[in-house]
Parts: C-alpha cells; sequence; structure tokens
C-alpha cells in the first residue's frame, strides 16, 4: 500500500516534485508484490510513455494481469486497446 502511494504521489505531483521515473520504480515494486491497482497504473504510464519507452505490450500485458485479478480499470483500459 505504501509503495502505491508513493507512486500515486510521484505520478500526480501530490506533496513531491511530479517525477514519472520515480513513480514507475515504486509502482513497479508494488506491482512484484501483486498489487493490481499499481499494475493497472504502471500499463498507463507504459501506454503513454512516461517515466518509460513507450510500449504497449507491456501495457498489455500488464492491464491483463491487473484484469484477470478482476481490476475494472484495467479491465477497459485493455479493451480500448483492442
Amino acid at each position: 500500500m505504501a509503495q502505491f502511494n508513493l507512486g500515486n504521489m510521484y505520478r500526480t505531483g501530490e506533496g513531491v516534485a511530479q517525477d514519472f521515473n520515480e513513480a514507475v520504480r515504486w509502482y513497479g515494486k508494488a506491482a512484484d508484490q501483486g498489487d493490481v491497482r499499481s499494475m493497472s497504473l504502471l500499463g498507463l504510464l507504459y501506454i503513454k510513455g512516461l517515466g518509460v519507452v513507450r510500449d504497449p505490450q507491456k501495457a498489455a500485458h500488464l492491464f491483463r494481469k491487473a484484469a484477470d485479478q478482476g481490476n475494472a480499470i484495467a479491465q477497459y483500459n485493455l479493451g480500448v486497446m483492442y
């Protein structure tokens, strides 16, 4: 939960300087531990190329992983990709 929150803070610039690289770092740590919200938001960063090289395949993989665990936003984003 703390890693997800840090990712959000760096993505939005809330309380810290906005830094997409740091957002990717913290969302990645949370996603590696199974946090589906982080998988979904990390997918958005990959689809937009924020803090990472734009990679739609990586985004789809993350969306699918989160969608398979019931994350509605990831399900929607995955559907939009097709």
